[in-house]
C-alpha cells in the first residue's frame, strides 16, 4: 500500500502527534500533570501534542504542561488549541525553577548543540549545569531525560550501531557535555531514587528538518552532497516521539538508558541518489566515504515498541516531494556530516 504524503504543516502536525495505543496504555498510569521542559524546540510541539491526545484517549484529566521562553509566540498559540497548557520561562536560570508546575512525569528535551564549540561556557551550562536545577526540582518524579547518539565514538561501518552495553565516547564539547547531563540524572536516580530513562535519538526525521531534508535541500540549491560520512541512522519523528513517552512506562533508578533511530544503516550516497530520482534533480557528489560513522544501535527499543511506521523509503519520497513543492522548512540543519564533533 503507498503511504500518502501529508499535503501541508497542519496535516504532517497531526501525523507526528499521532498517539500509538503504546502511549495511550503508559501515560494513562502516570499519576499527575506531564511536564515537558524546553518544549518549544523542534520535538517539543509533536511530542506535547501527542500525549494531550494519548491523554484524552484514556479519559485522563491530567494536564501536559510545556515550558519555553517561547520565542515564537505562534507556536505558543498553536499548542494552547490543542490542549497544551503553556509556561514561560528561562530554564537557564536556577531561579525560574521553584517556580514551575509540580509533574506527575517529566519529559527533559532542554539542550545546546549548534554554536557548542564557539561558545563553551553556555555549552556546558545548559547541557551540564542546567540538568541538575531539573534533577533537583523533581526528584523522585518519573522523568525521561533526551540525549544523543554523539555520546558514542565513530564506528565501523561493518559493525553497524552502538548499543546501549558499549561503553560511551564522547567527541567534541557537545558530546561531552551531552555525557554530562545524563550523569547528573543518573545521579539524581541513585541520590532520590528518581525513576529515569536517558534516551539517546539520532536522527529524528520529518518533512521540515532532518538528514533527509538536509540532502534534499542540498541537492535542490545545487550544492555538492558530500558522503564523507558515509552512512547514518534516522527514524520518523511520530515513531521516536511515541518510544520516548513510553519510556516513562520504564524508568527505573539505576537510569534506563534506551537507544532511538530505526533499524536501517543507510548510506548517504543512497539517500541523496534517491531523492534526486524523486525529484529529478541534477546531482553532484563530493568526498570519499570513510570507513567509520556515528551509528547507533536501537534493537532494543524495537523489540519493546515494535518497528517504526514510515520507513526510509517513504520518508525520502516525501521529503523530494515536499521540498520541490517549496513547502517550509525549519532551516535548523542537524549538521550530521561533522566527524570531529564541533558544531
Amino acid at each position: 500500500m503507498t503511504l500518502h504524503r501529508p499535503e501541508d504543516d497542519s496535516a504532517l502536525d497531526e501525523l507526528l502527534s499521532a498517539p500509538t495505543p503504546g502511549v495511550t496504555e503508559a501515560l494513562s498510569a502516570i499519576d499527575g500533570d506531564i511536564v515537558l521542559l524546553g518544549g518549544g524546540g523542534k520535538v517539543g510541539p509533536t511530542l506535547a501534542r501527542m500525549a494531550r491526545r494519548a491523554l484524552d484517549e484514556a479519559g485522563s484529566e491530567s494536564r501536559v504542561i510545556s515550558v519555553s521562553r517561547w520565542s515564537d509566540e505562534a507556536a505558543a498559540a498553536s499548542l494552547r488549541e490543542h490542549g497544551i497548557e503553556i509556561v514561560s520561562a528561562d530554564l537557564s536560570d536556577p531561579d525560574s525553577w521553584a517556580g514551575l508546575p509540580d509533574a506527575g512525569a517529566v519529559m527533559y528535551l532542554l539542550g545546546h548543540k549548534f554554536g557548542a564549540t564557539g561558545n563553551p561556557a553556555k555549552t556546558w551550562w545548559l547541557n551540564a549545569v542546567v540538568p541538575g536545577f531539573c534533577a533537583s526540582r523533581y526528584r523522585g518524579v518519573p522523568s525521561v531525560a533526551y540525549s544523543t547518539g554523539n555520546v558514542y565514538p565513530l564506528r565501523p561501518v561493518s559493525r553497524g550501531g552502538a548499543t546501549e552495553q558499549d561503553p560511551i565516547g564522547p567527541v567534541g564539547m557537545y558530546a561531552q557535555s551531552c555525557a554530562a547531563r545524563e550523569q547528573a540524572f543518573a545521579e539524581a536516580a541513585d541520590r532520590w531514587g528518581t525513576p529515569t530513562a536517558i534516551y539517546r535519538l539520532n536522527y529524528a526525521c520529518e518533512l521540515r528538518y532532518g538528514v533527509i531534508a538536509d540532502i534534499a535541500r542540498t541537492i535542490a540549491e545545487g550544492a555538492p552532497v558530500d558522503v564523507t560520512m558515509p552512512a547514518v541512522n534516522v527514524v520518523w519523528q511520530r515513531d521516536s516521539n511515541a518510544w520516548s513517552l513510553q519510556a516513562l512506562a520504564h524508568a527505573s533508578n539505576p537510569a534506563f538508558v534506551l537507544n532511538g533511530t530505526g533499524p536501517e544503516t543507510l548510506s548517504t550516497r543512497y539517500i541523496a541518489e534517491a531523492l534526486a530520482e524523486h525529484a529529478g534533480w541534477d546531482l553532484e557528489i563530493t568526498g570519499d566515504e570513510a570507513n567509520t560513522a556515528l551509528l547507533n544501535n536501537a534493537a532494543r527499543a524495537h523489540e519493546m515498541f515494535g518497528y517504526p511506521s514510515i520507513p526510509p523509503a517513504t520518508i525520502i519520497r516525501w521529503v523530494a516531494e515536499w521540498v520541490s513543492s517549496g513547502a517550509r522548512t525549519l532551516g535548523k540543519p542537524t549538521k550530521f556530516q561533522q566527524r570531529d564533533g564541533g558544531f
